[in-house]
């Protein structure tokens, strides 16, 4: 199912991570993990955020997806399924 992964990151530890040369490496390994098809980063609540779109093959990657952005970024996270153009169209399709 692909989904749009909201990850806003806690600044203090944020900031802990470029200081140290970790948030790059973090990030690099989280999108490799999970391909995404699109990747965006800005701020977002005063709060280094980043909106990844990928097709999550199974739930049970969500903790593996998580707990590294939990445990080095203090991040909050939200799963949201999202659909393109052409999944509208059919979902629209089904209503009868």
């Amino acid at each position: 199912m692909r989904m749009m992964l909201k990850a806003s990151m806690d600044t203090e530890k944020g900031n802990d991570a470029i200081r140290n040369g970790t948030l790059g490496k973090l990030m690099q390994e989280t999108l490799e993990q999970i391909k995404p098809e699109a990747a965006y980063f800005t701020a977002e609540n005063g709060k280094r955020t980043a909106f990844l779109f990928f097709d999550l093959k199974d739930p049970s990657d969500i903790p593996s997806i998580s707990e590294p952005l939990f445990l080095n970024l203090g991040a909050e996270l939200t799963y949201t399924p999202v659909m393109n153009g052409e999944e509208v169209e059919t979902g629209l399709g089904k209503i009868r």
